[in-house]
């Protein structure tokens, strides 16, 4: 039996179905909830195909829970790109309006039409990295929360002064000064004195993730923790993010996922860029958080920006720059280690990635800027029939095959 496609469009609570060949004929669809009940359902139905493959939406998203118990069922998946499941609904409908039935579609068949698309591999350590990197942001925003409310409660017993990043140790230290006599007062102590305890329980949480976070990133061999600038917290969620970085075909592509790219803007002799805001926020935060920490500090990367302020471009014209020089900094860090670590399971000589360097500067590169725009890809033959929608429940189609 020849291959068929599943196009899935995920939810939480429902994942939506359908069943094509290689020529994008409708061979069935389904819609069934992400319970077990749900789940088995699913798989009982698309057992009359045994060659297929899941294309899954945003299966490093929204779609990374139904893909992972796939994968560890044995299953192929494939990651579809959001962009580009827009694009074929657009092309096939005319309009860009979206239902769960035409976002499945759309999914199948970017699936039947792009080549190269992400195997989706199972990822257990990735995974328990994700969620160790998610939960310590949960506790730093935690954190600032805590320590605004302390601040409040401080500049209302102590009026006329605030310490700036202020500590545990520092907001005793204040709070010991004041002795008051009211009752509105002692209760802002009483309460500042909570979130003093809040604070410490906080810190030592995050004390302890960071050491978590620290020794998973070196026990998967990534050299990240060099780049001056990236913590044990950046590196994780640039690895959590990324996972196999053989997703993306050269450094250009990197910089367009973590929105370090500059869009090109131009218009006749005029020639400018502008920031980009797509891509990964999470990872482009990850690199203006390091790129900030170079300018604070002696380093290669601060010299290059201040080269760009003196060549005329804006401050924050010039803040691109070495984030863009990261970004490709952290993509040749990445496919070293994935070289090295290919190397050492074939039992091989120490590989490396030819052309990588030790260096960790946000200017170990030769000064050259590309940006994100990328060729869009013509309209396809529209694929939807006026037959293949009616208004009947996919969950009742879900049990029969399409004629």
């Amino acid at each position: 039996m020849a291959r068929v496609i599943i196009g899935v469009d995920p939810h939480k609570l429902s994942a939506t179905l359908e069943i094509v060949d290689q020529h994008g004929h409708l061979l069935g669809t389904g819609r069934f909830t992400t319970d077990r009940a749900g789940y088995a359902a699913m798989r009982s139905y698309v057992r009359s195909w045994p060659e297929r493959v899941w294309a899954i939406e945003g299966a490093n998203g929204a779609g990374r829970p139904l893909a992972q118990r796939l994968v560890e069922a044995g299953e192929q998946v494939w990651d579809v790109p959001a962009k580009l499941a827009a694009r074929v609904r657009l092309f096939d409908t005319g309009h860009n309006r979206k239902t769960d039935a035409l976002d499945a579609h759309s999914i199948a068949m970017v699936a039947v039409r792009t080549r190269g698309l992400r195997v989706v591999a199972p990822h257990g350590e990735l995974e328990a990295l994700r969620m160790l990197v998610d939960r310590r942001d949960e506790l730093a925003r935690l954190r600032v929360q805590i320590v605004n409310r302390l601040q409040r409660l401080l500049s209302e017993l102590i009026p006329g002064q605030r310490k700036k990043d202020l500590s545990a140790a520092q907001a005793k230290a204040m709070l010991a000064t004041v002795r008051p006599r009211d009752i509105a007062g002692k209760t802002r102590r009483r309460m500042a004195a909570e979130e003093i305890a809040d604070l410490v329980a906080v810190d030592a949480k995050l004390k302890k993730i960071k050491g978590e976070l620290q020794a998973a990133v070196l026990a998967r061999g990534s050299t990240l923790l060099e780049v001056y600038g990236i913590g044990p917290a950046g590196a994780a969620r640039i690895l959590a993010d990324v996972g196999d970085v053989a997703r993306f075909a050269d450094r250009n592509r990197f910089a367009s996922w973590t929105g370090t790219a500059p869009l090109d803007v131009s218009s006749g002799e005029q020639v400018r860029h502008r920031l980009s805001r797509a891509g990964n926020r999470r990872m482009n935060h990850v690199v203006h958080v390091a790129a900030i920490v170079q300018l604070r500090h002696d380093t290669e990367g601060r010299a290059y920006y201040r080269r760009k302020l003196a060549g005329g471009k804006t401050p924050m014209e010039a803040l691109r720059c070495p984030k863009r020089r990261l970004s490709d900094v952290i993509y040749r860090r990445l496919v070293a280690d994935a070289h090295t670590a290919a190397a050492r399971l074939a039992d091989a000589g120490p590989g490396g990635h030819c052309g990588a360097t030790q260096e960790s500067s946000a200017v170990d590169l030769p000064p050259h800027i590309d940006t994100s725009d990328q060729p869009l890809p013509g309209p396809a033959a529209p694929t939807l029939r006026p037959g293949d929608r009616t208004r009947k429940s996919l969950t009742q189609r879900a049990l029969e095959p399409a004629s």
